[in-house]
């Protein structure tokens, strides 16, 4: 193993409704059938983030069985605009914004009674000093699973789906099912110019997604049909 590449790590994500959002579905929101590997890896971030350590999703395992729901839910057409940079640094009054004005109904085809197990580990980054190891970072990562700790709260998919961490110890079996989950987004590689959608061939054997290390985007875009 390399010293900057730590060992596989597991936690277990159990919430009561989920969404991970097709990105080809603007208006309406619809969940893929398992999580995707960014909102696993947006769950390792709330355990533990440190600009020294980078997550790497391998694989996610469903332990509960694949049941949707429908419902509709109150959200609002625009985002609230950025204030001009005068008012940011000197103060001023800024453009009043009423949600109740904004609204509108939407359905939602999420996921209810969810459970995972994430297996994956961390590289360090450019941002680790000499103060920082491997070591270090497993340790710290056990012991806020094991207390119920996190930055912010864990969620899946939507900020108003939380999702319960635990240890992975007394997880049950994975569900015996096998799936073509077709085209999944597998994370967004962030640039200076431009962010991009990368995608990959999704399938689940025996209730297991295994996730590639990095699918090749240019291909995975194209396959895509060019979705964002």
């Amino acid at each position: 193993m390399s010293l900057a590449r730590g060992p596989t790590l597991r936690v277990r994500a159990r919430g009561d409704l989920a969404c991970f959002t097709r990105p080809e579905l603007k208006v309406e929101r619809v969940s893929y059938p398992v999580m995707t590997p960014s909102a696993a890896r947006g769950v390792l971030e709330a355990v533990l983030w440190k600009p020294a350590i980078a997550w790497h999703v391998e694989r996610i395992t469903v332990l509960a069985p694949i049941r949707f729901t429908a419902f509709r839910r109150n959200e609002v057409n625009s985002r609230i605009p950025r204030p001009p940079d005068a008012v940011v640094r000197y103060g001023g009054e800024l453009a009043p914004y009423f949600a109740d004005e904004d609204r509108a109904q939407r359905n939602t085809v999420a996921l209810s009674g969810v459970d995972y197990l994430i297996d994956a580990h961390f590289t360090l980054t450019p941002e680790a000093g000499p103060e920082n190891n491997i070591y270090k970072f497993i340790d710290m990562f056990d012991r806020r699973v094991r207390n119920g700790q996190h930055f912010h709260q864990p969620y899946l998919g939507c900020r108003e789906f939380p999702a319960d961490i635990f240890p992975p110890d007394g997880a049950p079996a994975p569900i015996p099912e096998d799936r073509d989950l077709g085209i999944m987004l597998w994370d967004i590689k962030y640039g200076a110019k431009r962010n991009e959608a990368c995608f990959f061939k999704a399938r689940l054997d025996r209730g297991v997604l295994v996730v590639p290390p990095e699918p090749d985007f240019r291909s995975n875009r194209e396959t895509a049909g060019g979705a964002p």
